[in-house]
């Protein structure tokens, strides 16, 4: 149910990117252009962008967020509201997340962890 629904919202919110252009004019890959090993976050970074996602939430109160906060039994959030979290987790770290990974990711330890070793989080 979710995923459907996920997938129903990102149909009407999803908007192609435009491809990367160097300076000399070539077209370099996405991976390339979005991402480096160099540039790599640290789990520091991933976990503090996280946990602010999620106390911007409309629906959680701020000071219940922490790294180990599960979003339904914590925080009282429903289904939906999991979706939303993660498809503002993907905006926030400019990447996908497939539905089968999306549905799994219930709390801030677990977004965390996806994040941190997702190649392209940037």
């Amino acid at each position: 149910m979710a995923s459907a629904l996920r997938s129903a919202i990102l149909r009407h919110v999803r908007v192609p990117a435009a491809q990367a252009i160097s300076a000399t004019g070539s077209r370099l890959s996405s991976a390339r252009w979005m991402s480096s090993h160099d540039d790599h976050l640290s789990k520091e970074e991933v976990a503090g962008r996280v946990l602010d996602v999620v106390k911007t939430f409309p629906k959680v109160d701020p000071s219940k967020v922490t790294p180990d906060v599960h979003f339904q039994k914590d925080l009282g959030l429903d289904s939906l509201d999991n979706v939303e979290i993660v498809m503002a987790l993907e905006e926030e770290f400019k990447l996908e997340i497939p539905d089968k990974e999306a549905v799994r990711i219930d709390s801030c330890t677990l977004a965390i962890e996806y994040i941190y070793n997702h190649p392209m989080a940037g």
